[in-house]
């Protein structure tokens, strides 16, 4: 467990890394399979989605379950620590929604509402 004296330092690192809000935001309400993922976060390699999504289960936001199967079936879902974070992600969402229209960007992700 890392240590933090500061909030947010805690939730900067927890949520910090590249495609971590973004894996959140798409496990919001389901259980996703790593293809599944994969196809979402077109922007990350492989090696990538797979640090991201453990450093996310290691930090207990997410959930990883595997079925012994052939080949190997690995679903993700959101923990109740994950769950609570939610709020956070519509938040951070709904302002770069309004910072985009300011800037007259027109949003183009996979991150929608």
């Amino acid at each position: 467990m890392k240590t933090f004296s500061c909030p947010v330092e805690a939730t900067i690192s927890l949520i910090g890394g590249k495609y971590k809000a973004i894996i959140l935001w798409h496990l919001v309400g389901k259980t996703l399979r790593f293809s599944e993922l994969s196809r979402l976060v077109t922007s990350a390699t492989p090696k990538m989605l797979t640090q991201q999504l453990r450093e996310l289960e290691n930090d207990g936001l997410i959930h990883r379950v595997v079925y012994p199967v052939v080949p190997p079936k690995v679903e993700y879902s959101l923990t109740p620590l994950g769950t609570s974070f939610i709020p956070i992600l519509s938040s951070i969402c709904d302002w770069g929604n309004n910072y985009l229209k300011v800037n007259n960007i027109c949003p183009n992700c996979s991150m929608t509402k």
